[in-house]
């Protein structure tokens, strides 16, 4: 139920404005959660669009918008991107809050494609057989049971070396700093080379992580234009001369969640304007190791500027939080300091077990032996899809998939909720309050075994986007 602006809720505000003291955002805020809290304005109803708001009430929009950021911040309302403000109920999630979950809350009866992660069962019998390797090795046993540097042992370092290098980009292991997973890296690398008040520019969808951490460190995040091949440089361009922007976080490979590839040319596109405007770079490379012959990554064409994060948590183990930093010469003791702030040091047991699958190559297989396995996964289900536009990428786990108008990404998902499907929305990707696409990400990464249930996931999603038409 929506809520207009009416005379009862002007005349509230006015007179905040009026009698309270200090900033008129504040005063307005304060004013709204007291009209909650008294039961003015009722549980689940939609707040005034922020221009109605402000012309009824006499003060800027900028002003409405801090107002309900405030609301927002403190849990009082909820902002759902392309859709409203809305007075929060008991047990609603913050919208911002509800596309980055590790575990699904929903019933376990719930078929989930909603995820991208490795595809569990083919590592259970290398995590068994290395811890009782490990065991058994004195040395090891040695080198896990104490501290060790904030950047990683010597040999963790080369190892993670040895993962981030292809083709002709050659990582470097006093360039390499090890972290509990790519999300924590990603998390040092803004804690270390940014700070509160900063801006930072990502894909206008992205990575739902990013978006956590940048609202958690105070870095304000800004989205770009995208196309068929991802970040468009030109509407970076565009923004860097709007706003003092300090970083880009970009996905070259295998985006997540478009799954688009960036050419050799845009990469070099997007090195000038990153150059011409001093832009730090950070690159997610967590889901573009499942890209066999993959491009070059940006910190081949700008190494002095580029700061590579990458994982063996969506590719090999997700159980195995182990990832690498690759960052310029000069910035890598800065991420080390982060590491050790936020943790000491990148835990020396997953360290130790993931240098020993890398150096005798089970990590590689375990890569080979998912690469396979989606691509099986999606070559089974691909007919179910016939007739419906999206996209994807031969190696990447999921399917990027337009709803028919006039139908909403957000009713898809809940029918399919009500079925016992889940799927992941545009909504979860959002960059800011812009317009969103109304598409769907649809996952193959479900648990080994049944393809039975797969088919008849798949088959479900393509009936409710065939309904729509």
């Amino acid at each position: 139920m929506a809520v207009k602006v009416s005379i009862a809720m002007v005349s509230m505000l006015r007179e905040a404005l009026a009698t309270g003291g200090g900033v008129k955002y504040k005063r307005l805020a304060e004013a709204i959660e007291q009209g909650i809290h008294e039961g003015a304005i009722e549980p689940g109803c939609k707040l005034p669009p922020h221009r109605l708001l402000a012309d009824s009430v006499g003060v800027t929009v900028g002003t409405i918008s801090r107002a309900y950021a405030e609301l927002e911040r403190t849990g009082k309302v909820v902002a759902r991107v392309g859709d409203g403000t809305y007075v929060r109920q008991r047990g609603m999630e913050r919208a911002r809050d509800t596309g980055f979950r590790n575990v699904s809350e929903e019933p376990r009866g719930c078929f989930d494609m909603s995820r991208n992660q490795p595809i569990p069962g083919y590592d259970a019998a290398f995590f068994s057989q290395g811890l009782q390797a490990l065991a058994l090795d004195p040395d090891a046993v040695q080198r896990i049971s104490g501290y060790t540097e904030e950047a990683g042992l010597p040999a963790y370092r080369q190892a993670g070396a040895q993962w981030l290098s292809h083709q002709d980009f050659v990582a470097h292991a006093e360039q390499v700093v090890c972290v509990n997973g790519a999300q924590h890296g990603l998390m040092c690398t803004l804690m270390a080379l940014l700070k509160a008040g900063d801006t930072m520019v990502s894909e206008h969808l992205t990575y739902p992580g990013l978006i956590s951490i940048a609202r958690s460190l105070g870095i304000k995040l800004l989205g770009v234009a995208m196309d068929d091949e991802g970040l468009l440089p030109q509407a970076l361009d565009d923004l860097c001369r709007q706003h003092r922007v300090a970083a880009v976080y970009c996905t070259p490979t295998l985006q997540n969640p478009t799954a688009a590839v960036m050419s050799t040319a845009r990469r070099v596109e997007l090195v000038a304007v990153c150059r011409a405007h001093n832009l730090l770079i950070i690159e997610d490379e967590a889901h573009a190791v499942l890209a066999q012959e993959r491009p070059l990554p940006l910190s081949h064409f700008a190494p002095e500027r580029t700061v590579l994060i990458a994982s063996l948590s969506k590719a090999v183990s997700a159980g195995l939080r182990v990832g690498y930093v690759h960052a310029p010469q000069p910035l890598a003791s800065r991420l080390a300091a982060a590491v050790r702030a936020s943790c000491w040091m990148a835990t020396p047991l997953v360290m130790e077990l993931a240098t020993s699958w890398l150096e005798t190559g089970i990590a590689r297989h375990l890569l080979g032996q998912q690469v396979v396995e989606v691509s099986r996964r999606k070559t089974l289900v691909l007919g179910l899809l016939e007739g419906l536009e999206y996209s994807t990428h031969p190696h990447s786990p999921h399917f990027w998939i337009k709803v028919p108008e006039p139908w909403r990404a957000s009713q898809i998902e809940a029918e399919l909720k009500q079925a016992g499907y889940l799927i992941a929305t545009a909504e979860a990707f959002a960059v800011g309050h812009g317009a969103v696409p109304q598409c769907i990400r649809l996952s193959v990464c479900h648990s080994q075994g049944d393809d039975r249930l797969l088919l008849e996931g798949v088959e479900a999603v393509a009936q409710a986007l065939r309904a729509t038409v």
